[in-house]
Order: C-alpha cells, then sequence, then structure tokens
C-alpha cells in the first residue's frame, strides 16, 4: 500500500515492531503510485546455481500452488520484459484451457517456467518481514465526544515533495481546509501509518480514505522509544499493544508520544468497493500474496518466494512462507531483503500483522 494507493496500502500499524520501522506497508506503504522502477546492475542478489529451479526452495513442497497461480497470474501483467511476458502469457494460456486448474498443473508451471535468485544483504545476515493491513474505523462527519480528531484533504497548493511542519505543529493549528471527516486520535494515528484504510459512519455508509499527500518528514517509529520509556516491554511493542496504550492515555499524554513521528499524511475520501486497496503498481493487493519491497531492488510484479521464521514479538506466528508479487512500496520498507506482507482487510488482519516482525530470507523467481 503508495501505501496503498501506498496507495497501500504504503505507509502502512504496519507490522510493528513494527512500528518501530513503520511501515505501511503497504496499502500498503504512504506514497503514491509511482512507475515501477528498473531494477539496478548493482542490485545485491547472488545466483544459486544455473538449473536451480523452484522445487529446491525451501517447504516448497507445502505451498498452495494453485492459489499462488491464480494470484500470479492475475498480476503478471505488470512485468514488460520478454521472458515474463511469455510466462504470463503462457499462464493465461492454462487458466483459458484448463477448466479447472489443477494444483499439480499450477506447481508444474512454476517449477519448469522459473529458476530462482537468492536476494542478500551486504552482511549476508537475515533481512526483516513486517506485515500491513487495510485498516477499518468508526468516524463521524463533525466532531463527537472522543472523534475529535480531523480527518485532513492536502493544504491548498500542495505540490509533491513539499515540507511542511511537522506532526505536532499541524495538529495544534487550525484546519487549512475543512475536515474530511472526524475520528479518535489514535485510530487515525494508525491510519496514517498504513496510508490508507476504511472508515464506518454513524448511519453505516462506508467509504475508502487513500492517501493524498503528505508533510515531507521522515517516518520514524514509536515502538522503540516507548520501550526505551518503560511504557511497553521490549516484547510487548505490537500494534494491538501500542494503539491500547495510545487510547488508554489519549489527550496530552499519547500526543506527546505520537508526536515522535513527525510524518502527517492527508487523504481523500473514495467509494468503497468491498474489495482491497491497490498498491504502488496500481491493481489491487492480495491478502497473503502481496507484498510491499524496496523500489531500488525489485520491480513491480516480480514473483518472489518469502521465507520468514522466529518472530520475536507477543503473539506472533511461528513462520510465514510462499509465493508473493512485489506490488506495492512504503517509507520504511528499504533493503534488498526487506518486505511488508498485506495481510487483508479489517480488525483480525490488523491485529496478525502488528506482530510480525521476523528474520527473512527472499528469492526472485526469474522467468526462463
Amino acid at each position: 500500500m503508495p501505501r496503498p494507493g501506498r496507495a497501500a496500502v504504503t505507509a502502512r500499524w504496519a507490522t510493528v515492531g513494527g512500528l518501530a520501522m513503520l511501515s505501511a506497508c503497504a496499502s500498503v506503504p504512504d506514497t503514491p503510485p509511482v512507475p515501477a522502477p528498473v531494477i539496478r546492475p548493482d542490485a545485491p542478489a547472488t545466483p544459486l546455481p544455473a538449473a536451480v529451479g523452484p522445487e529446491t526452495l525451501p517447504s516448497w513442497a507445502d505451498e498452495d500452488h494453485l492459489a499462488a497461480f491464480h494470484a500470479y497470474s492475475d498480476t503478471c501483467d505488470l512485468a514488460r520484459d520478454a521472458a515474463s511476458t511469455r510466462q504470463c502469457a503462457r499462464a493465461m494460456d492454462i487458466r483459458r484451457l484448463s477448466r479447472p486448474v489443477t494444483p499439480s498443473a499450477a506447481r508444474v508451471f512454476f517449477e519448469t517456467g522459473f529458476s530462482v535468485v537468492e536476494a542478500v544483504t551486504a552482511d549476508a545476515r537475515p533481512g526483516l518481514l513486517t506485515a500491513y493491513f487495510a485498516p477499518e474505523y468508526s468516524a463521524r462527519r463533525t466532531p463527537e465526544g472522543e472523534f475529535d480528531t480531523p480527518v485532513l484533504p492536502p493544504p491548498p497548493g500542495w505540490v509533491r515533495g513539499q515540507v511542511l511542519p511537522v506532526r505536532a505543529e499541524i495538529e495544534a493549528g487550525p484546519p487549512p481546509s475543512p475536515p474530511l471527516a472526524w475520528m479518535r486520535a489514535e485510530d487515525l494515528f494508525f491510519l496514517q501509518i498504513q496510508g490508507s484504510g476504511y472508515l464506518t459512519f454513524e448511519d453505516g455508509s462506508t467509504v475508502r480514505a487513500a492517501y493524498a499527500a503528505d508533510n515531507g518528514q521522515p517516518f520514524v517509529g514509536i515502538a522503540r522509544p516507548m520501550a526505551d520509556q518503560g511504557l511497553l516491554p521490549r516484547d510487548g511493542t505490537s500494534g494491538e499493544a501500542i494503539r491500547a496504550w495510545l487510547a488508554a492515555n489519549r489527550g496530552p499524554e499519547a500526543r506527546a508520544v505520537t508526536a515522535l513521528n513527525p510524518r502527517y499524511i492527508y487523504f481523500v475520501l473514495q467509494p468503497d468497493d468491498g474489495g482491497h486497496p491497490a498498491g504502488a503498481a496500481g491493481v489491487a493487493l492480495s491478502p497473503r500474496r502481496a507484498i510491499a519491497v524496496d523500489p531500488a531492488g525489485w520491480t513491480y510484479g516480480d514473483l518472489v518466494w518469502i521465507r520468514a521464521d522466529g518472530g520475536n514479538l507477543i503473539g506472533a506466528r511461528g513462520s510465514y512462507s510462499g509465493l508473493v508479487m512485489a506490488l506495492d512500496t512504503g517509507s520504511a520498507i528499504r533493503g534488498p531483503v526487506r518486505a511488508d506482507l498485506y495481510l487483508g482487510r479489517g480488525a483480525l488482519a490488523g491485529a496478525e500483522a502488528g506482530a510480525v516482525r521476523h528474520p527473512l530470507r527472499m528469492w526472485r523467481l526469474v522467468p526462463r
């Protein structure tokens, strides 16, 4: 998730150890869509032996190859090089001629059509997997009780790259334009981290709050400072834990903590189509099959195998592995072995995303 829409979903409680590095994703991500970049010739990646295919990947036999095949074929037309175009056309033929496509046919497609290349960090250590989601929050059209924090549109005359005041100054001053909606302060803070989400008003109507602009300030995670100040235990800085603390300390104390992150996101309201937000690549994100990556080393549309074991936050799942598509980016997603996994929409996805902070290995599947 730009995240989302970075759009991503970008600037994505993305993962929070999460908030320590926070994303967004994405969403997917908090930057608007940008053209897919080209991989630099010096991108740090070490190829495995020439004929090595996906069947050599860890946990490959446990993958749901059919689900991966459909996620790939839904978005593979993003890639423009000849080999990628050839494999995408091959996938389209399989979908057209095989009714239905079988799990074994999907597995054979990947094993015969791709080789694997592992991405590596400069020091050869594991990278980092975090996660993001599309939040759903209550909102009001006018201020009411705890719904006292405005959702702001871009300032008049805003241009990309413009540096505006930090979060604390924006929140202390009068809104430069009429607010789009009103939210709880902690909900808006997390909506800004994710970069987009969904708002439900008191009459039951819903809209999508999509990234529209930012204040040009850097993102700073608040998880580590909260742990340093003894506000939360070091293994208890999940997104849920941070949000609960902010809600319990709503007012000057919570604002002092959120002010540690100077970045501020402005929104635009769009219709809710009931689906998932688009990532920076401009296509809808598929839960658990889309990641935000660093565009300096990856191209939108890349097919990637991720393997992440050993999360250290309370409530974390043991591991994540599978085939995913590079469809998004985010301000905190930097490095050749760094990914933000889109987990879906709503509270359950958010609770899981907030506990994802796992050592990561990544392989690019290179079309033959």
